[in-house]
C-alpha cells in the first residue's frame, strides 16, 4: 500500500485528525495515573535510572499486568494514528512504541521521588508491549481499511475545524460525573478560588480588592431549573455547531439527552448507592430538563455560526451564575466519597475535566464562531 493511500485511509481529505486532541487528552491521564497523588516528592539519593538495574519483582498479580498491558494500548494506538494522518504512515508504527515507551520511562523516574510509588522497569516493559500492541492494532486497522467507516462518518458529519468541539463533547459525559451544586452544572470554580485568594492576600492591602463572597442562601427552584437548562445548552449548541445537517443534530442531541439521563444516575448511583440512582430527578431538575429540550428544538434552524455564537453566550452566562452560588451544606460530605473512598484513584481527574469543561467549550465556541465558512452552509446559512 503506498503512502497516499495510507494517508488518505488514515485521516481522510480536507479534515485534520480527532487522533491528535485524544491523544493529548489520554496522555494526560496517564501521567495523572502514574504519579497520583502529586505530593511528598523528595530525593533519596539514588540515580534517576537506578530502578533499570534493580532485581525483578518477585511478586505479580494479575491486576497489575493487565493495567500496565492495557493501560498504554491505547496509547500506542493513538500514537500511531496521529502520526499516520499527519503524513507519517511508513514512521508511524514505529513511533507508536517508541514515544509510549520514552513516556513510561519517564514516569517510572519521576515516580522514584514519590513515597506512595515505586518504580519498576517490569512496569515499563509491559507498558511497552501494551504499547507495541495497541501500535500494531492501528497499522492493521490502516491496511485493512478499517477506518474506512470512520473517515466515511467523519466527512459526513463533521464540519471542518470542530475536531476540538468533537473532542469536547466525548469528555461531557465524564465531567459530570464529578459532584456538583447543580445538576450538570460544571464550572464552578470561584467559591474555592475565593478561598485560596483571601488566604493568599490577608493582611496585604490588595485584599479589599476582593469581591463580597456570595450570598448564603442556596439558589430557588426556579433558579436551579434554568441552571440545569443553560448547563445543558452548552454542549447542545456546541454539538450544533460541529455538525452539518438538521437530521444530524436531532440525533445528536437525543444521544446527548440520553448521556445526560445516564451520567445524572450514574453519578448518583455512585455517590450513595444503586437504590438512589434517579433521586437527583427532583421537580426543578425535571422542569430544567423539560426547558432544555425545548430550547434545543428551538434552535435547530440556527447556522453553524449562530449556534456557536449563542454557546459562547449562554456559557458566559451560565458561568456567571453558577459561579455566584454557594456551596451547600451537604457538598462536602458528597466530595469526601470520593476523595477518600472507593473513587480516590481518579476523582482529580474527573474534578479537573468538570471545573475547566465549560471554559474550554466557550473558547471552542468562539473558535468555531470566528473561523471562516468552508463548503455548504448549513441550510443554507452560513
Amino acid at each position: 500500500m503506498t503512502n497516499t493511500r495510507l494517508r488518505r485511509e488514515a485521516g481522510g481529505s480536507g479534515h485534520r485528525s480527532l487522533a491528535w486532541p485524544l491523544l493529548l487528552c489520554y496522555l494526560g491521564l496517564v501521567v495523572y495515573a502514574s504519579l497520583f497523588p502529586f505530593q511528598g516528592w523528595r530525593d533519596q539519593g539514588l540515580p534517576p535510572w537506578a530502578f533499570v538495574s534493580a532485581p525483578w519483582p518477585r511478586y505479580w498479580s494479575r491486576f497489575d499486568i493487565a493495567a500496565n498491558l492495557l493501560g498504554y494500548l491505547p496509547l500506542g494506538v493513538l500514537v500511531t494514528l496521529a502520526w499516520a494522518r499527519s503524513g507519517w504512515p511508513r514512521l508511524a508504527p514505529w513511533l507508536g512504541v517508541l514515544l509510549p515507551a520514552a513516556v513510561s520511562l519517564a514516569l517510572e523516574t519521576l515516580q522514584g521521588y514519590l513515597p506512595q510509588r515505586v518504580p519498576s522497569q517490569a512496569d515499563a516493559l509491559l507498558n511497552t508491549v501494551g504499547a507495541a500492541l495497541g501500535a500494531a492494532v492501528a497499522w492493521l486497522a490502516l491496511q485493512w481499511r478499517w477506518l474506512h467507516g470512520w473517515s466515511s462518518f467523519r466527512q459526513d458529519w463533521l464540519r471542518p475545524g470542530a475536531q476540538a468541539a468533537w473532542v469536547l463533547l466525548l469528555l461531557w459525559p465524564f465531567a459530570v460525573l464529578y459532584p456538583t451544586v447543580v445538576p450538570f452544572g460544571t464550572g464552578q470554580v470561584w467559591p474555592r478560588l475565593e478561598v485560596q485568594l483571601r488566604a493568599a492576600l490577608q493582611g496585604t492591602p490588595w485584599q479589599a480588592w476582593l469581591p463580597p463572597g456570595p450570598p448564603p442562601a442556596a439558589p430557588g427552584p426556579l433558579t436551579e431549573a434554568w441552571l440545569v437548562a443553560l448547563s445543558l445548552l452548552v454542549p447542545v449548541l456546541l454539538g450544533y455547531a460541529s455538525v452539518r445537517r438538521c437530521g444530524q443534530r436531532v440525533v445528536f442531541v437525543g444521544l446527548l439527552g440520553s448521556a445526560a439521563l445516564g451520567c445524572g444516575a450514574l453519578a448518583a448511583a455512585l455517590s450513595f448507592g444503586p437504590a438512589n440512582g434517579w433521586a437527583w430527578l427532583t421537580p426543578p431538575v425535571q422542569l430544567g430538563l423539560v426547558v432544555a429540550a425545548a430550547l434545543s428544538v428551538l434552535a435547530l434552524p440556527l447556522g453553524a455560526r449562530g449556534a456557536a455564537l449563542l454557546a459562547v453566550a449562554i456559557g458566559a452566562l451560565t458561568l456567571g451564575q453558577l459561579n455566584r452560588v454557594p456551596d451547600p451544606a451537604y457538598l462536602n460530605e458528597w466530595l469526601q466519597n470520593w476523595e477518600q473512598g472507593r473513587f480516590s484513584r481518579f476523582h482529580g481527574v474527573l474534578q479537573w475535566l468538570g471545573w475547566l469543561w465549560p471554559w474550554l467549550a466557550v473558547a471552542v465556541a468562539a473558535r468555531l464562531a470566528l473561523q471562516r465558512t468552508d463548503g455548504p452552509a448549513y441550510n443554507g446559512i452560513s
